[in-house]
């Protein structure tokens, strides 16, 4: 059992359509036909949304995503129209909502990987592979790889993991000339994500995204190499060989399983609000990322 301690109610709108509640996300249907998608100040951790909001989450990811699809224009197209609040929308949803073209995305988390960690290094322990990849002996946790990977991943619904597959059954899903396209665009963007970071002194250990086709055009969709979707390491703290510090909710992981939650991540029991201080360590966490990346102060 996880998912939505309790699922919030969707916001109703004149002229937009609720489609989904995300764990972070609610999408919309304009009269359109556009998608609106609004990132909310949720979190998700251990196939759980807890039942605690971030405050301005939802703003830093959405203002990041958008500068990091800037900084890729080049390299991949898009799915953002306009980041106009609908009419009759609530005023909250300023800075959170971006209206998107409507792709017919590809049922594939593309996961590109520079760094031995998570999954990857519980499947390197076992078989010193990563999605069936061979990797030479001798890595750690936190070990740069010798070439970046891409390790690609089924979408899962809320509450679910979602699984790791080899690009072979990618291939399989979605055809030989199409997962080409997606390994090829992962590496391309997360090479020159990697680069960017690296200058502002961050690690991107991995990332991932999600495609989508507007008519024959490959497409970069939802949020883009944020803390949700990103490993971000303080580069001058970098140390392989144990967990790294990073730019994300790993305060409130920390904290769900430490004695003082009082919780068992591996029980079917919802996890506990999340104290003030933990909320207020994850909200820095979130802030300093986006003022290192882009350079410019939150506000």
């Amino acid at each position: 059992m996880s998912g939505f301690v309790e699922k919030p109610e969707p916001v109703q709108v004149p002229g937009l359509v609720h489609l989904h509640t995300g764990k972070v996300r609610d999408l919309y249907q304009n009269a359109a036909g556009e998608l609106v998608m609004v990132a909310s100040d949720r979190t998700s951790v251990y196939d759980w949304v807890v039942p605690t909001e971030v405050p301005d989450k939802g703003r830093i990811l959405t203002q990041l995503s958008l500068w990091w699809f800037d900084q890729l224009a080049d390299l991949v197209p898009n799915h953002v129209i306009s980041t106009d609040v609908p009419d009759g929308a609530p005023a909250d949803w300023a800075g959170r909502t971006m209206i998107c073209k409507s792709l017919r995305m590809i049922p594939v988390e593309c996961v590109a990987r520079g760094y031995l960690t998570g999954s990857g290094l519980v499947e390197y322990e076992k078989h010193r592979t990563v999605c069936g990849l061979a990797l030479p002996e001798g890595l750690v946790d936190g070990s740069e790889l010798p070439a970046p990977i891409f390790t690609p991943a089924t979408k899962a619904e809320v509450g679910e993991h979602d699984e790791n597959v080899s690009y072979e059954e990618v291939a399989r899903q979605v055809g030989a000339e199409t997962a080409a396209l997606l390994r090829q665009t992962t590496l391309a963007v997360y090479g020159r994500a990697r680069d960017v970071a690296r200058d502002r002194g961050i690690i991107l250990a991995d990332t991932k995204f999600e495609f989508g086709f507007d008519g024959d055009e490959l497409v970069i969709a939802d949020e883009v190499l944020t803390p949700d979707s990103s490993r971000f390491w303080p580069a001058d703290q970098w140390e392989p060989g144990h967990a790294q510090p990073s730019f994300d909710k790993q305060f409130i992981r920390d904290w769900l399983t430490s004695p003082a939650s009082g919780w068992d991540k591996n029980s079917e029991l919802p996890p506990p609000p999340l104290p003030a201080e933990i909320i207020e360590q994850s909200r820095a966490k979130y802030v300093e990322a986006y003022e290192r990346l882009t350079g410019t102060p939150w506000s």
